[in-house]
C-alpha cells in the first residue's frame, strides 16, 4: 500500500499486490493477467485518475483559492490549472490505492477476462461492483477535500483543507 515513485517520477497509486490482495480469485483463473500486465493498468488508472481531479471543479476551485492572484485567470472566466502534483497528497494515501485498484479492476482487469456475451457472467458483475466502489470513493475523497498539502511544507493545515459539495445532477 505505498505509492510507485522513482526519484521523481510518480508511477502508480498502487501495485500488482494491492490488487491480488483485493480480488486474488481472479489471477487464479486467468493466466494472463501477469504482474507486468497488471503494473501496466495501474499506472494507466493514476494518469486517468490525475486527469479526473484535474477536470473537477473541485480541483479548480481549491487551486484558485490557494494560488490566490497567482492563479493564472484568461479572458471569459477561464483558468489554466495545472495538474496534480501526486507528492502533495499526503492524507488518505490507502484510500488512493484502494481508488486506483477500483479503476483498474473495472476499466481495465476485469473488462480483458469478461464475457460480454453472458450478462450474468461473474466478471460482469465483479466489474460492476469495482466500477461502483470506485466512484463511491472518487466521490467521498472529492467531498472531504482533506487530503492535498499545497504548501508542500508537510502537513495539511485547516486552510488546505476545502470540502466540496457536488451538485447532484438529474437525468432522464
Amino acid at each position: 500500500m505505498a505509492f510507485i515513485t522513482q526519484g521523481t517520477t510518480f508511477y502508480s497509486f498502487a501495485d500488482y499486490e494491492d490488487v491480488v490482495a483485493r480480488d486474488s480469485r481472479l489471477f487464479s483463473t486467468n493466466e494472463g493477467l501477469t504482474p507486468d500486465v497488471v503494473e501496466g493498468t495501474l499506472i494507466r488508472s493514476t494518469t486517468r485518475i490525475l486527469d479526473m481531479l484535474r477536470s473537477s471543479a473541485w480541483w479548480k476551485s481549491y487551486y484558485i483559492r490557494q494560488a490566490g492572484s497567482a492563479a493564472n485567470i484568461i479572458v471569459g472566466q477561464s483558468i489554466e490549472v495545472p495538474a496534480l502534483n501526486p507528492f502533495l497528497i499526503q492524507a488518505r494515501q490507502g484510500d488512493f490505492t484502494d481508488l486506483c485498484v477500483y479503476h483498474a479492476l473495472s476499466e481495465y482487469l476485469l473488462a480483458r477476462v469478461a464475457d460480454f456475451g453472458d450478462p450474468d457472467s461473474a466478471e460482469r458483475q465483479k466489474l460492476g461492483f469495482y466500477n461502483t466502489k470506485f466512484r463511491e470513493l472518487y466521490d467521498e475523497l472529492i467531498v472531504s477535500g482533506d487530503w492535498y498539502d499545497f504548501s508542500n511544507n508537510g502537513t495539511i493545515t485547516d486552510e488546505e483543507k476545502y470540502p466540496f459539495v457536488n451538485n447532484l445532477l438529474r437525468r432522464r
